[in-house]
This record gives C-alpha cells, structure tokens and sequence, in this order.
C-alpha cells in the first residue's frame, strides 16, 4: 500500500484542540509511547498536564512502597519534564489494587472538572495490548474510569458534591484516545520526536533496573513501537490511538 492508501485506512487523530490530560494508573505508563505524542502536542502549544491514579509504589521488588513511591513520584516528574509537561499530579489509588467504581470515576471527574480538557488521553483499558499482551488490571480499571469520568463531568446531578466544592460540569470533552489498543481506530505522526520520548522513558532510571533481564533498553523498545506504527501509517514513526467521540 502507498502512504496515501495507508492513512485512508486509518485516518489522521484530529489535533484542533487547546488542552489534554492524560489519565494513567502509573509512573512510566505514559512513557512507552505516548509521550512522544505529547512531546509533539507541547511543541503545537497545546496544554498537557499528567494525572497518575497511583505513585508505583508496587513497582520494584527491591524496595518497599515507602520507599519505592517517592522516587517513582520523581522519576515521572523527571520523564514529564523531557517532553515538556510541568502539571504532573497523583491520586491517591494504591498501585497493584486499582478499584473500578465510583470512587475512582469521582476522582477523575473532579480532575477533569479542574482541568477543562478537550482530549483525555490514556492507555487501552482492554484485556489485551496491541500485540497480544494480557493488559494489567490498573489499566483496565483507570482507562474505562477515564472514558466514563469524561462524560461523568458533563452531568451536574453526578457526583453534585462537586459543585458544591465549587468544581462546575465540564462537557467539554470531546474525544478520549487510547494508545496500546488491539482496536486502533486513528494514528499520529511522531516522527522527529522518538529521542525525547527515549529521554522521558530513561528518566525511570531505578525502575527500569529492577525489572527482570530481559527487557529491552528504551530506544530499542520505542523503535519498534513507534516504528512498527509508523510503518502501518507510512510514516517513520507514529503512534495508534483507539479513539472514543463524546
């Protein structure tokens, strides 16, 4: 297929938008990928700013949530600051034991309400990744949160203890776009923005070494995500969304 036969087959993620948040249950989520997106967004002018449902404090064998949630804290703030995010907040969702339920949709429509987004962006909430990977359970449960806390936020008469902490319906969501998803439905040209989002995955310094051998290093492994897309987009590198109209 030619390029242009590619991006009919899956069109192009429309960008006419100002402001994003993306909504992930971990530090490092949004580095396998998708900060490349956002790398690309900050560049644009757009506004992006980083919720994380927990602080990964599950996440090395080697150290105790107390003393794992701190630095992982830190390293996304560091791997945010590679792509140009600042805003990098975290709920307060213990990492491994993620609830789906109203508490959690509560939580992320009071940040969208805060936030204003036009584009919630987060990892596929499916049993499976791209690929074939069996999906984690925090993902599941923070991606389909994300998708209902984006209409959530619109209903004054869900949650109304929102508005009484001063936090008005926002409606203005217009579309939540997953990365990872086996049902891509749009893509994204990243191409020329591979090295900060390597920068932003590297910046998981103490993470990265407590995983088990094996694991490719970060430049490898984002080649061949965002290659891999990019050869289905026809570009060099890109990134595939699963995206839900509002």
């Amino acid at each position: 297929m030619t390029p242009s036969e590619i991006n009919a087959a899956l069109p192009l993620l429309d960008e006419s938008w100002g402001r994003a948040l993306c909504v992930v249950a971990h530090p490092d989520d949004l580095e396998y990928g998708t900060a490349a997106a956002v790398h690309r967004w900050v560049g644009q002018g757009k506004q992006v700013s980083y919720l994380l449902a927990t602080r990964g404090e599950a996440g090395i064998d080697g150290l105790s949530p107390q003393e794992a949630a701190p630095l992982r804290e830190q390293e996304e703030r560091d791997g945010a600051h590679h792509v140009g995010v600042d805003v990098v907040e975290f709920l307060d969702q213990r990492d491994g034991v993620v609830e789906y339920g109203l508490g959690l949709r509560r939580d992320l429509a009071r940040a969208i309400r805060r936030h204003r987004p036009e584009v919630v962006v987060g990892i596929t909430h499916r049993e499976r990744f791209m690929g074939g990977g069996t999906n984690q359970a925090d993902h599941r449960a923070v991606g389909l949160a994300a998708l209902d806390a984006s209409k959530d936020a619109g209903n004054r008469w869900i949650f109304p203890e929102l508005a009484e902490q001063g936090l008005e319906p926002w409606s203005g969501v217009r579309m939540v776009c997953f990365s990872g998803s086996p049902e891509p439905t749009h893509g994204l040209d990243v191409t020329g923005h591979l090295e900060p989002a390597v920068a932003s995955l590297e910046a998981h310094r103490q993470y990265l070494a407590g995983l088990s051998g094996g694991h490719p290093a970060p430049a490898e492994l984002l080649q061949t995500i965002l290659g891999g897309a990019g050869e289905r987009l026809g570009v060099e590198h890109a990134l595939l969304f699963e995206v839900f109209d509002l």
